[in-house]
């Protein structure tokens, strides 16, 4: 999905993130994670690697999922974020974060 709208699916207890994320088109891919992630039973690993943009919106709308998950209790653990999400991460002192593992 190269330059695509972004989506999110829910496998196997990973949310695979896609697509090229933007201030404009965030809230749908926030809204459909949060369904998906309101539906699941357990800790969840999201999978970035198919996230094609390093936005700050981007960031938010993870920690926003990452307060559902623990509201529901359970976690969120983060593979596949790309340099620049990583850089931006590393702004705000959220890398570790970030690069948390299952």
């Amino acid at each position: 999905m190269i330059g695509g709208e972004p989506g999110a699916e829910l496998r196997e207890q990973v949310l695979i993130v896609q697509g090229e994320v933007s201030a404009t088109n965030v809230l749908p891919l926030r809204s459909q994670g949060e369904a998906l992630i309101a539906s699941a039973k357990s800790d969840l690993v999201v999978d970035l690697q198919g996230l094609e943009s390093a936005h700050s919106v981007v960031l938010s709308m993870l920690l926003c999922w990452h307060r559902l998950a623990s509201e529901r209790g359970f976690s969120l653990s983060f593979r596949g974020a790309n340099e620049g999400l990583l850089s931006l991460a590393a702004l705000s002192n959220l890398e570790d974060w970030l690069q948390s593992r299952p």
